[in-house]
């Protein structure tokens, strides 16, 4: 069912992904609006699934993991409960920031983040040697990080 978001939604919708820590009385002087209607719209949003979470964005290289390596996985059969556990195989491991099944050449395409090349050859054993549905991966390491982020464009002159 589609969520019908007028232009104060989408404003703050881009404000919010911008910076989640904005108070609601800032956030509605940005939009024109209350804050009592920014909290509804929020709380709104919220209910109808439109924001998903809100969360913190950590820098990796603070944090001792600064490469970022992309993974594209072909699979040997697509029968859907192989597909299905290898789907849970990729969320559950924290180094994979996010894993996308795809149409195409290759059946996943997988972000790592990881401390060192160490670290993701370890986790290819685990996660593509030792599975008998992967029939080949290749591995594109990240020179830089040029942008990264998940904000949804959500202009208001469509």
């Amino acid at each position: 069912m589609a969520i019908t978001l007028d232009a104060f939604d989408r404003k703050l919708l881009a404000e919010v992904q911008q910076d989640a820590q904005l108070p609601q009385n800032e956030l509605g002087a940005r939009v024109n609006l209350s804050t009592a209607a920014v909290n509804r719209r929020l709380r709104r949003l919220a209910e109808d699934g439109v924001i998903d979470r809100y969360t913190a964005i950590v820098a990796p290289e603070k944090v001792g993991c600064p490469l970022t390596i992309v993974s594209m996985v072909e699979v040997e059969s697509e029968q859907i409960d192989l597909l299905d556990s290898m789907k849970r195989t990729f969320e559950q491991c924290p180094q994979i920031q996010q894993c996308y099944y795809v149409a195409g050449e290759w059946d996943f395409v997988l972000i790592f983040t990881v401390r060192d090349m160490e670290q993701y050859n370890d986790l290819t054993r685990q996660l593509f040697f030792s599975n008998n549905n992967v029939k080949r991966f290749k591995t594109l390491v990240s020179m830089s990080r040029v942008k990264v982020g998940l904000g949804v464009p959500v202009d208001i002159d469509d």
